[in-house]
């Protein structure tokens, strides 16, 4: 019997999770989904009154706290990016269908910066109206590597975004914003600091790897272990557009790329299906973690995949396990 149908169709199940609250306190449910894309296909279906998010409501609104990418500025000014082949903007009224569903976005990606700096600072003053935290850029290089603090159930947990895709030009400054750039000394420096800040889990939300590649590469590999040792709980990644698998590292996961989660545009199958991170996570850390994964359709909209298998496990598992979607 696969692990995934344990958890979630029989009482033991039930008796594992009430086990792990009586033995580490109450938990906190985080739930982090791939790229977010509010213009074109979505873009239509939000002005048409429609909601790309409403396949996945009760999904999102289960969890403690919901993050995702938000690969789009959001801004009525700006001019797109001279040397950038494709460039993305997104109407502000759009961000509605984001708030209560989700709390936190990640900016460190390749695509915040497609209309220049003015359209970025309009991006985070909207978030900011529309009551969504964010992360992973800012006004200034400092504000850039901040992390997003998330404090629930007496647990206190430090989310970082970093973006290792080109253009570098969107990369933040001492004095000008943007998004922060991915090296490696800043982000083990940067766990380690939110470490002695009192966090008791550090979670790095990587924008890395090469567009549909199914396969992270020896760089994401590398880079997410030195994590791990530095102190990450586990690292998540996006950027290619495709899931990329998963892998434990000292008994920590390690999930490389969600994929895409609201998108258009994209005429091959693995475009098509992203997923959704969910995991549990006490004060001795993650107590379990799955995949849930999302058909997404030639609108942008993602569907359940019912049925579907994805990779999950239980917190110190010492390999990776599947879990059959509900």
């Amino acid at each position: 019997m696969k692990i995934g149908t344990f958890w979630r169709s029989t009482a033991a199940g039930a008796l594992f999770l009430l086990a792990s609250v009586a033995a580490y306190g109450e938990a906190v449910t985080l739930l982090f989904a791939g790229d977010l894309m509010l213009t074109d296909g979505p873009g239509q279906t939000i002005t048409q009154g429609g909601d790309p998010l409403a396949p996945f409501a009760a999904i999102l609104d289960a969890a403690d706290y919901r993050i995702g990418n938000l690969e789009v500025p959001v801004a009525s000014g700006g001019q797109p990016h001279a040397t950038k082949i494709v460039t993305f903007r997104a109407e502000p009224n759009t961000l509605t269908v984001l708030q209560g569903r989700f709390d936190a976005v990640s900016l460190a990606n390749n695509h915040s910066g497609d209309y220049g700096h003015d359209a970025f600072v309009e991006t985070m003053q909207h978030l900011a109206n529309a009551g969504i935290a964010y992360f992973g850029g800012g006004r200034n290089l400092a504000e850039a590597h901040r992390p997003l603090w998330i404090e629930k159930n007496g647990l206190k947990i430090a989310v970082l975004g970093y973006n290792e895709f080109k253009p570098r030009a969107f990369q933040a400054g001492p004095i000008w914003p943007g998004v922060a750039w991915s090296e490696d000394d800043l982000v083990i420096a940067d766990i380690r600091a939110a470490k002695a800040a009192g966090a008791d889990h550090v979670i790095p939300f990587m924008h890395w790897g090469w567009e549909k590649e199914t396969q992270p590469t020896e760089r994401q590999k590398a880079l997410a272990r030195k994590m791990i040792d530095a102190g990450a709980a586990l690292v998540v990644g996006g950027h290619p557009h495709v899931t990329q698998g998963a892998e434990i590292y000292q008994g920590k996961p390690i999930v490389y790329s969600l994929g895409n989660f609201v998108f258009d545009g994209f005429d091959y199958p693995e475009a098509q299906r992203g997923w959704l991170l969910r995991l549990k996570l006490d004060k001795s850390g993650v107590l379990f973690w799955e995949t849930l994964a999302a058909q997404i359709d030639d609108a942008g909209t993602p569907w359940p995949a019912s049925g579907a298998f994805t990779p999950c496990g239980r917190g110190g598992d010492p390999v990776i396990s599947e879990c059959q979607n509900p």
